[in-house]
């Protein structure tokens, strides 16, 4: 855990350094990011949401028992040493069960927090902030506090009596939506310094009320807006002159640190100054699935280039069937007319397509381009046309390679942003 604890004593240092929270289950995000950690070096923090995994398996249908062996599989793979890997839950709290009465959804949250500590998690996002049937939208500082420190009791007993150390834990609920916007980000507004203090101080006193105490010096971030975030067609690019009053909350604040999400698509030069300003902890999932998919789909013309009975354009048109047979993770965010959507279904930054790549017949489409693929180099104009990610690539390139260069180019911002020097 020394990497997030040491987050705010080198900010205090003059020598902010930061890392990357990587929230994706997709198994090649998942290992070229441990193999990008076992050659830069330094601890990888993995995070999985509730909604993506819990003990009824989320949407991609792993328990955090489930999750943790999947990511260990993929680092003996990629030859990283488990022994720097941090798993983080993200959002755990009532969210994937609001539908149901509120004392139902947090049974069920408490579930999955003993779940997921039990499984060796060892950052915790607490996040109660939802309403659940017939409250309000977005609970209060008090309502949502009370919560978390219900939770975070969970957290502390299970991980006594499993024999582990217990988590630390990050608090605060003012994040960007995930997944990112599908509304006008016009007056996007960072936290304001208030409401910040506000979070902080009532966390504090809710938990030593309410026998959450020992966790107090183990939060070690607080979850804000510091203006960043993305839309179906448009990014936010970090602004520090508007975040200015939220970071200097810090300065009473020796021991915390900020969180930001949605930093997915911010140019590295922005990332950096998120870390040097104060919020260190960077999370990103749909930008690195955003790549994936753009080398999928360069891949996918490439295929039908070289080999016309694999057909045109084979993988899109299995994914855009796929999307419309089961409109379940798009429909709701993507507004506008057929053409519209289609490009949404596509090519939006929420990438929203990320959720069918583990639907048997995503699973089948990408297999039958691997297929057509097997065995080929990948002729360097062909790659210079449709894969530019790869176009710098030195020597022979071939279908595993270009997935995980595309990944890579996205690690390689946060690796450099995150680092002493990129943070300087």
């Amino acid at each position: 855990m020394s990497i997030l604890a040491d987050l705010a004593p080198s900010r205090r240092s003059g020598r902010p350094r930061g890392i990357a929270a990587i929230c994706s289950a997709h198994p090649v995000v998942i290992e070229t990011t441990l193999a990008h950690g076992r050659d830069v070096g330094g601890d990888v923090l993995i995070e999985a949401t509730c909604n993506q995994v819990n003990q009824d398996g989320g949407y991609t249908g792993m328990t955090p028992a489930d999750f943790r062996r999947s990511v260990e599989d993929s680092a003996a793979v990629a030859g990283f040493d488990t022994g720097r890997l941090v798993l983080g839950g993200d959002h755990l709290g009532p969210n994937p069960w609001r539908h149901l009465e509120a004392e139902d959804a947090l049974q069920k949250a408490e579930g999955m927090m003993a779940a997921f500590v039990a499984a060796g998690f060892s950052k915790i996002h607490l996040d109660a902030s939802m309403g659940c049937k017939g409250e309000p939208e977005a609970l209060d500082d008090e309502v949502t506090a009370l919560r978390a420190a219900r939770l975070t009791r969970v957290a502390e007993k299970t991980a006594r009596d499993n024999g582990l150390s217990p988590p630390v834990y990050v608090i605060g609920t003012e994040v960007p939506v995930p997944g990112g916007a599908w509304h006008a980000l016009d007056g996007l507004q960072p936290t304001s310094a208030a409401a910040a203090k506000a979070t902080i101080a009532t966390h504090r006193e809710v938990f030593r009320r309410h026998g959450a105490e020992a966790a107090l010096d183990r939060v070690i971030g607080v979850v804000v807006q510091p203006g960043v975030e993305f839309g179906h067609e448009e990014v936010v690019v970090y602004r520090p002159d508007r975040a200015r009053e939220l970071a200097s909350v810090l300065d009473d604040e020796p021991a915390l640190v900020f969180e930001a999400h949605s930093t997915d698509y911010q140019p590295r030069r922005e990332l950096a100054r998120l870390v040097a300003d104060g919020f260190p902890i960077l999370k990103v999932g749909p930008g690195l699935t955003f790549a994936l998919r753009e080398a999928l789909y360069g891949l996918d013309l490439i295929a039908g280039e070289l080999d016309p009975s694999y057909g045109e354009r084979s993988l899109y048109k299995a994914m855009e069937a796929l999307m419309l047979a089961e409109p379940g993770y798009w429909q709701r965010y993507y507004q506008g007319d057929a053409n519209s959507q289609r490009m949404l279904r596509h090519y939006s930054y929420s990438d929203r397509i990320r959720y069918y790549w583990p639907h048997p017949r995503a699973v089948a489409a990408v297999e039958r381009l691997r297929a057509a693929l097997a065995g080929r180099e990948l002729p360097p104009t062909l790659v210079h046309q449709f894969l530019p990610a790869s176009a710098g690539h030195a020597g022979p390139l071939d279908m595993p390679m270009a997935l995980s260069l595309a990944v890579r180019e996205v690690l390689d911002d946060y690796a450099e942003a995150v680092s002493p020097a990129g943070a300087a």
